[in-house]
């Protein structure tokens, strides 16, 4: 099960961003690397290309809107680290997993740019840090957050708490399958990973982000009938020209696809007639549509309606 706090920040992403409402033409692909380090039985992927998500306060004041603790930690952890993660980082992943034998799921954060790893390992060595090595990879403590990092090679490293990094060298070095041998969402990642942000959750978690989403309505007969046959869902958001979030919900065939949208054009029309006007402008914004058995949901605003739309009541209530 994911864990809630990480389920917050992409359902929450999701279903505020869906209901109410990311920034260059930069892409933000994993490398083989990357995607080789993380575990098969992923729930949900977040990838962010960092130095756009800098360069523009909408998506800075999303993040901070809905960036839940586990993930701030994380990415304090990198800044206080002495990493320069602000300076060297590209890309940045954040992935919820289902471990072997472990209870509940883990958190991954992968980190591509260009690292100067031999300088960072030089300074944990002056400060008397001790690694743990794994098969001849170094796991090293990272400050006092209880977070640790590997580096693979001078272009990724791979952060969390010590098992999830363990895991994660587990299925680089192929003891456990790895994300490369996710056929659904490697195909799905195909979808996206020429976006700036993007996402990828799998069944479970689309399911709980349809059921944040639609609200009261998802206690609605029909939702019982579409909730069994959601089998995914990814989004992307773009802020190159104001904020525009396309999400995708893929179903098992074309009339559950139908009911879906019929559900949440439903949760539009009622937020147009009785929501502020700020939840009007938002769902005038907001098209809603579904397509041989997936659904579409698409917004676009200016930076200005958006950061608006971040101090709303509204806004405030589906993401907390």
């Amino acid at each position: 099960m994911i864990t809630s706090k990480f389920k917050k920040f992409g359902t929450a992403t999701l279903a505020g961003l869906a209901i109410v409402a990311s920034a260059s033409a930069h892409a933000s692909q994993l490398s083989v690397d990357a995607r080789s380090s993380i575990p098969k039985d992923v729930q949900q992927i977040i990838v962010v290309d960092y130095k756009v998500m800098q360069s523009s306060p909408a998506a800075m004041q999303l993040k901070d809107r809905v960036l839940p603790p586990e993930l701030k930690r994380l990415e304090t952890a990198l800044k206080t680290s002495g990493l320069k993660v602000d300076q060297d980082a590209d890309t940045l992943a954040f992935a919820a997993f289902r471990a072997p034998g472990a209870d509940g799921s883990r958190i991954l954060g992968v980190a591509q740019g260009q690292f100067h790893d031999q300088a960072i390992l030089a300074s944990f060595t002056k400060q008397k840090t001790k690694p743990t090595v794994v098969r001849r990879t170094e796991i090293w403590p990272m400050g006092s957050a209880g977070m640790s990092v590997a580096f693979l090679n001078q272009t990724t490293m791979i952060f969390g708490d010590k098992e999830a990094v363990k895991s994660a060298l587990d299925a680089r070095d192929g003891l456990i399958p790895n994300f490369l041998q996710n056929s659904d969402m490697m195909n799905e990642m195909a979808n996206v990973d020429q976006r700036p942000v993007w996402s990828l959750l799998d069944q479970k978690g689309t399911q709980t982000m349809m059921k944040g989403v639609l609200g009261q309505a998802s206690q609605l007969a029909d939702f019982d009938t579409v909730k069994a046959r959601l089998k995914s869902s990814r989004y992307t958001m773009d802020f190159s020209n104001g904020v525009k979030f396309d999400l995708a919900v893929v179903t098992a065939d074309t009339m559950t696809a139908a009911t879906a949208a019929t559900l949440m054009k439903g949760v539009m029309i009622l937020k147009q007639t009785s929501g502020t006007s700020l939840e009007k402008q938002a769902m005038n914004g907001t098209t809603i549509d579904s397509n041989s058995g997936t659904l579409t949901v698409d917004y676009s605003s200016s930076d200005t309606e958006f950061a608006s739309l971040l101090g709303s009541p509204l806004f405030q209530q589906v993401v907390k």
